[in-house]
């Protein structure tokens, strides 16, 4: 029986090797055109809508489900038709289609079929519509995918081949939901984070050498790649500032040190190769115990916000569009997916956080609350946010498996 299942797993990479190389060539892999579809109509519907009715917002907001998405994590907006593409932790990315423009989704597919995907959690588009899919330890290019993710067959480039993003040794079930951004220089930026609660010191320069633990970035055909930003327990979420061109990102803190330490982070990187103090500190400026007897390097970056304890921060962005009050422009909204070790849990929101003149934080709040109930239970659990061309604001919510939408003044 298991070697069996180790010819059919052997068998399945061969095929997604070949389609790959056909794909490449702009040629067909045969791929039936019957392709797995998500319903967006039935009683789940009527379950997604008494849930939103629960969630409180600023006043003159309102949330809608957007759409029904399996397991939903990164979004990426396409720039001309506006598909929504979106990354999961499994093996699946979906497109998402609005095409009467009523800001719900008429068509849920499966994106490109023919390739195995493994973790795509990581989706994010070029300014020239350019999309890619970081994996756990591989990375995509779709050079054209609002054009061709109709079919089973996508133009589909290796940006970084299978077992090149990280050493495969260090492959791992833990800590590898990668996220990707297209930065102001036209290079691609991949947080990679490291698979333990803190690494061993034997760990540590082959991942400082290789950026686990960080940020790495490299041109868009995967070339001059060097390690960006280190010092990072484990980011899922960054973004751009349009305004300054900083790059500001999400890190999860140590678990096990107690309810209300380490605090979880809000980082911004100014330059190339700051560092942000892990694992020599847990969140802030809380040591950890592995490394309390060694010295931290001196020019370790502080984050920008403290967030609560084990709140779980993961996706962001900067929101850059004109339908929300001016006290949201050029601010980042965030989530926190929820806590899963607290004996109190936490989280289960979207934050806000604006910026002062300078470009650095200024006030973080709670944007969007309810989906923890005050008896602990997760009516869902946000996992990232992306603004829709319109200027409206998506959450994607990974545990419900859906995409809300969040409007003002309609």
């Amino acid at each position: 029986m298991f070697a069996g299942a180790l010819m059919f797993s052997a068998a399945a990479n061969a095929q997604s090797t070949d389609n790959m190389q056909k794909l490449s060539n702009f040629q067909s892999t045969g791929a039936s055109m019957e392709m797995e579809t998500v319903p967006q109509t039935g009683p789940r519907v009527a379950a997604f809508n008494k849930t939103l009715q629960g969630i409180k917002l600023p006043d003159g907001f309102k949330i809608s489900l957007y759409a029904i998405v399996p397991d939903a994590r990164e979004m990426a907006v396409g720039p001309s038709a506006g598909v929504v593409f979106v990354g999961t932790r499994k093996s699946k990315v979906w497109a998402v289609t609005d095409r009467d423009k009523d800001r719900v989704a008429d068509e849920v597919k499966v994106f490109a079929p023919s390739i195995n995907f493994k973790l795509p959690n990581g989706v994010c588009f070029s300014k020239d519509g350019f999309l890619f899919v970081a994996e756990q330890n591989r990375v995509l290019l779709f050079p054209a995918a609002e054009f061709f993710y109709e079919g089973p067959d996508v133009a589909a480039f290796e940006v970084v081949k299978q077992g090149d993003l990280i050493p495969t040794s260090e492959e791992s079930y833990n800590h590898t939901a990668r996220v990707c951004r297209i930065g102001p220089d036209d290079k691609l930026y991949i947080t990679l984070g490291q698979p333990f609660n803190v690494f061993a010191p034997e760990k540590f320069d082959l991942y400082k050498k290789n950026g686990i633990g960080g940020i790495v970035r490299m041109d868009r055909d995967g070339k001059n790649r060097d390690v960006y930003a280190w010092g990072i327990r484990n980011s899922v979420g960054m973004d751009f500032n349009p305004k300054d061109k900083t790059l500001w990102f999400t890190d999860n803190q140590v678990d096990g040190m107690g309810d209300d330490i380490p605090p979880g982070e809000l980082n911004r990187a100014t330059k190339a190769g700051q560092n942000f103090g892990f694992p020599y500190f847990g969140g802030g400026s809380v040591r950890t115990a592995e490394y309390k007897d060694q010295t931290p390097p001196a020019d370790a970056v502080k984050p920008e916000v403290e967030m609560q304890a084990h709140a779980a921060d993961l996706g962001m962005t900067f929101y850059t569009g004109q339908q929300f009050p001016a006290k949201y422009r050029g601010g980042i909204f965030s989530v926190q997916h929820g806590s899963w070790n607290r004996t109190t849990p936490v989280g289960a929101r979207v934050m806000f956080t604006s910026l002062k003149d300078d470009g650095t934080a200024a006030k973080t709040e709670v944007f969007a609350s309810g989906w923890l109930t005050p008896n602990g239970e997760y009516l869902g659990r946000p996992a990232s946010v992306a603004q829709l061309n319109d200027g409206s604001l998506l959450v994607s919510d990974d545990t419900s498996g859906a995409i809300y939408r969040i409007s003002y003044g309609e």
